[in-house]
């Protein structure tokens, strides 16, 4: 498969009833790819996403999908170019999941609406790739909020499009289920080739997993990234205006108190103290007086002037007593 885009916006303006919401966007969606399309609410990401899915006219611009004017598709062409998740709750009845993922392979059946022995095949890859093979006999309503999301995404890998759209995947779902969502889309975008755009207000996933960032300012256009870049050239904090957050520690501000300590340690556990440190207010500063050396062989364990401690609550406990009795 080529690298060219797959789809190409150029001086697009989107928006309803001649009223712009996002203006002047000019962006490439390439294969192989991973985008998170982030915003504030209300800052037209929906709206992008159904003017690009022809689920409403533009207003200004182009789309272009392989190089062809997207309104110059029919339904079923675009059916076979685009294959869309949207957050809408599916009534699907007694549907089972192998007849919901089957559904995106009606845009290549035919007046007849059968499906042939090499779409059945379609279906099983797609529940293989997705691990949605124990949910084909069971019907749609009785499966959990991920476990639905996943039967969806593997109707989407099922349609055999260049490009998935998904808005709000992860809504509704619990840690685990969200991690393994947007996992999901990175190995697909990555294995399968797909231009996988995705609206999201996953902020931590999108910088860990996502090859790129669309970002929607209100009322302007769209900045386009490696979300390190956003991050570094304070391009995201712009557009979020993050308020007792600091984007480039990943740390929430807490309030600081004067106190300063000298922290000394590597891995996991030096990265979890210094969080519980900054949390409650102190400051790492490798002159202090005050040493706290961790350690987690074989058992995690902190020490500090000649005393050790078997977790964080009694080693703050004790940080605290410490330095009360020094303000006397």
């Amino acid at each position: 498969m080529s690298n060219s885009p797959v789809i190409s916006l150029t001086n697009l303006t989107v928006g309803y009833d001649d009223k712009p919401v996002l203006s002047d966007i000019t962006l490439n969606l390439e294969p192989g790819k991973l985008v998170c399309f982030m915003g504030p609410n209300g800052a037209g990401k929906s709206t992008l996403i159904r003017s690009i899915c022809q689920f409403q006219p533009t207003l200004e611009g182009s789309i272009l999908i392989e190089g062809r004017d997207i309104r110059d598709c029919t339904r079923q062409e675009l059916a076979k170019k685009i294959s869309v998740v949207l957050t809408d709750r599916l009534n699907a009845g007694q549907l089972t999941g192998r007849e919901i993922i089957s559904a995106g392979r009606y845009p290549y059946t035919g007046w007849s609406g059968r499906l042939q022995q090499e779409d059945w095949n379609m279906v099983e890859s797609a529940m293989e790739k997705t691990g949605t093979r124990h949910l084909a006999d069971r019907p749609f309503y009785e499966m959990s909020d991920g476990q639905r999301q996943k039967v969806m995404i593997a109707r989407a890998l099922c349609q055999h499009t260049p490009v998935i759209i998904l808005d709000e995947p992860t809504a509704h779902l619990d840690l685990n289920n969200r991690v393994a969502i947007v996992t999901l889309l990175r190995q697909l975008a990555q294995q399968e080739k797909r231009a996988v755009l995705m609206a999201t207000h996953e902020l931590d996933l999108a910088l860990q997993l996502a090859d790129e960032l669309w970002l929607a300012e209100p009322g302007k256009g769209i900045l386009r990234g490696v979300p390190e870049d956003l991050v570094l050239n304070g391009l995201l904090d712009r557009v979020f205006q993050f308020k007792g957050y600091d984007l480039k520690t990943g740390s929430v501000i807490a309030s600081k108190t004067g106190r300063k300590v000298a922290l000394h340690g590597e891995d996991f556990l030096y990265l979890w103290t210094k969080n519980a440190l900054e949390r409650n207010g102190y400051e790492l500063d490798h002159d202090s007086p005050v040493t706290i050396s961790v350690a987690s062989d074989p058992e995690p364990e902190w020490e500090m002037k000649g005393r050790n401690y078997e977790t964080l609550a009694s080693l703050l406990q004790a940080l605290d007593a410490h330095f009360k009795a020094s303000d006397l």
